[in-house]
C-alpha cells in the first residue's frame, strides 16, 4: 500500500514484497544494513518475521514509513542493496531478472491508473 499525502511532512508508508533471502540481505548480519539504511535514510524500514508471507505468496513484507522524501530515499538504498546482490548472483547471466511486487489498496488503484490508463 502507498499512501501519498499533498503534505511532504506527514508520516506516510510503503509495502512491498520480497523473497525471504532478498529480505535477509536487506536486514544484514546482525541487522547491520536495515540499521545503516534506517539511519542513512531517516525512514522507518520493518520487515515481517521470517515465516510471515503475504497471503498467497511466499514472500515477505517490507515496510517503510517515515515522510515521503525520507520513504523515498529508504526505498532507493533497498533497491539498490537488492540490485547489488542480483548482479552478484547472476554475474554470468547477460540479462539478470528482477521482480519487485507492490501492494497497492483497491482504493488506491484507481488514482495510480488514471481514467482511461492516463496516469500509468
Amino acid at each position: 500500500l502507498f499512501l501519498l499525502s499533498e503534505n511532504a511532512e506527514k508520516p506516510t508508508y510503503v509495502r512491498f514484497l520480497v523473497s525471504n533471502a532478498a529480505a535477509g540481505s536487506v536486514i544484514g548480519k546482525g541487522g547491520s544494513t536495515i540499521t545503516e539504511f534506517q539511519s542513512k535514510s531517516g525512514a522507518r524500514i520493518q520487515l515481517s518475521r521470517s515465516h510471515e508471507f503475504f497471503p498467497g505468496t511466499s514472500d515477505r513484507i517490507i515496510m517503510v514509513s517515515g515522510a515521503i522524501d525520507d520513504i523515498l530515499k529508504a526505498v532507493e538504498l533497498i533497491l539498490a542493496k537488492l540490485l547489488d546482490e542480483l548482479n552478484i548472483k547472476d554475474n554470468d547471466d547477460a540479462e539478470p531478472r528482477t521482480k519487485v511486487r507492490l501492494i497497492v489498496s483497491n482504493s488506491s488503484c484507481g488514482s495510480i491508473i488514471g481514467k482511461g490508463g492516463a496516469t500509468i
